[in-house]
């Protein structure tokens, strides 16, 4: 349902009168925003599994590398906040 209200751009209740002009590509902004973000979740998802086995196996091996490992986490989880900023801004427009 969310995925077809993007792509038609419908976003007002039939019978209220909307004060938008109706050109305004609404739809366009939610399916640009919902990439952004989902694109850059899916893309920090696949890299956290290939960065976290690796840390798994590094912590395995010499535990006093754990802090190293947590900040190698940290960059491929901010993938996904970048995301989450770019869907803001483009809806924010």
């Amino acid at each position: 349902m969310i995925f077809a209200i993007s792509v038609t751009g419908i976003t007002t209740v039939y019978g209220e009168e909307s004060t938008k002009d109706t050109n305004d590509d609404a739809g366009a902004k939610l399916l640009g925003a919902g990439l952004a973000f989902g694109l850059a979740a899916g893309g920090a998802g696949i890299g956290l599994g290939y960065v976290g086995s690796a840390g798994l196996a590094v912590i395995s091996e010499n535990p006093a590398l754990q802090s190293k490992v947590f900040i190698f986490i940290g960059m491929v989880e901010s993938i996904a906040i970048y995301g989450i900023v770019m869907m803001f801004i483009i809806l924010g427009q």
